[in-house]
């Protein structure tokens, strides 16, 4: 009798062993399947951020002791018809894709005549096909111009678009030097390059 107890107490000592292993490796495999979950959902993440056709972007330069930051998202052309298509004449553009186009200026700065304070402003235009309207606004943290407002613009003024005989395929922000404390700050995109004059006040 004591040799069969014996036996009987090892089968089911065997048995709540393989039952605790059985356990173990559902749990390994739960946490590799989290983990390999866990992984593809980093990578997918990843992939998107890769595949933004209208990545973030900046420009910057400094007109003598004065930084000039620009952030936009720079969106190409792929074959689309722009101005007068993608983007409408007479209608307030962000003119970047996205968030609303900003500029920062560390000191102030005179354009068209206007004294602009030190800080950071939406830039916006109205395309057109003989002239466009630039537009600095109080209001830059915005998607596209969806909450752009008249009553809080800086300065408004007109300039002409320039013809580029290169298209540029994506969006570009320039500011360039053109003697000391001055520049020259443009757009460019598709066929059409706006730009105008920007002096920086000691």
């Amino acid at each position: 009798m004591i040799i069969i107890q014996n036996v009987s107490n090892m089968k089911n000592v065997i048995l709540i062993v393989l039952f605790i292993s059985f356990l173990s490796g559902c749990d390994n495999s739960a946490k590799k399947s989290d983990a390999s979950e866990h992984e593809h959902h980093q990578t997918n993440i990843e992939e998107t951020k890769v595949k933004s056709k209208s990545p973030k972007s900046m420009a910057m330069a400094t007109l003598g002791e004065n930084h000039i930051h620009i952030d936009y998202s720079s969106p190409s052309v792929r074959g689309r018809v722009i101005y007068g298509g993608l983007v409408a004449y007479g209608a307030v553009w962000s003119t970047g894709a996205h968030k609303a186009t900003s500029v920062e200026f560390q000191q102030a700065v005179i354009i068209n005549e206007t004294t602009i304070p030190a800080g950071k402003y939406g830039f916006f235009t109205i395309p057109g096909q003989e002239k466009w309207t630039i537009i600095l606004s109080k209001d830059w943290d915005m998607h596209l111009a969806d909450e752009y407002r008249p009553e809080n613009d800086v300065i408004r003024f007109e300039v002409t678009p320039e013809k580029l005989n290169d298209p540029a395929e994506s969006l570009m922000y320039e500011v360039k030097e053109t003697s000391p404390d001055i520049g020259r700050f443009s757009m460019s995109w598709s066929d059409v390059k706006v730009s105008f004059d920007i002096k920086s006040v000691k």
